[in-house]
């Protein structure tokens, strides 16, 4: 499943952002690259433990937490707190799968990466190249989206970022580990969560059909969820 949420940033916070990333002291992004990944990638980083790369991070960490369609589709129990990343000059990430386990810096905590986030910065066109192609049960899906939107995808895909010909494209990234680990369980609970907001949207909330549709949401996230 591959959903794409638009506004997780305003422009206002977006240019924010921006002005405070064109002043940061980015590394080489080999520097947190695995053994394989290190054969593929050529980008810049932010340090993580930077004062900047956690204030950015928990502003959005606090924007997606109220966020209902993140929450649907994410059902999140744990977020691997989000780095930030710039291509340019050619730079790119070859086809790779995202490691299943991730231990959170400087802590003992290690997040399934059930999910992985990619919140564009950079307005499409501002830079030629840099899609995320995401490989699926239908093909690739190319994903470049406005700064501002989002695109969550499964960290199990085999993905990459093409080659920045133009311009730079700075994105933040992290991963989620959901309560639902099953991506066909969490897809059909994303479908029918969306299904009821639409009919409640539509004033049909106390009804007995939307009563029992939500009750069988809920019996199913029940059955399915690990805390």
């Amino acid at each position: 499943m591959l959903i794409s949420i638009e506004n997780v940033l305003g422009k206002d916070e977006v240019a924010r952002f921006r002005q405070g990333l064109e002043a940061a002291e980015w590394q080489d992004g080999l520097q947190t690259a695995g053994t394989l990944a290190s054969a593929v990638k050529r980008n810049l980083q932010i340090a993580d433990g930077s004062e900047l790369a956690m204030s950015l991070g928990n502003h959005i960490l606090r924007k997606l937490g109220s966020m209902p369609e993140f929450i649907s589709a994410a059902l999140p129990l744990r977020i691997y707190p989000p780095k930030f990343n710039c291509y340019r000059d050619g730079g790119t990430y070859g086809a790779h799968v995202d490691s299943a386990l991730m231990q959170v810096p400087g802590t003992s905590l290690t997040v399934r990466t059930d999910l992985s986030a990619t919140l564009f910065l950079s307005e499409p066109d501002e830079y030629e190249g840099g899609e995320l192609q995401i490989e699926g049960p239908f093909g690739v899906q190319a994903v470049k989206l406005d700064a501002g939107d989002m695109v969550l995808y499964p960290s199990s895909s085999l993905h990459l970022v093409s080659p920045v010909t133009r311009g730079a494209r700075i994105a933040s990234f992290f991963w989620i580990q959901s309560m639902v680990q099953d991506e066909g369980e969490r897809t059909l609970l994303y479908d029918l969560d969306r299904s009821i907001q639409g009919l409640t949207a539509a004033g049909l909330q106390g009804t007995p059909d939307l009563l029992q549709l939500t009750g069988v949401y809920h019996n199913l996230l029940r059955r399915w969820a690990s805390t």
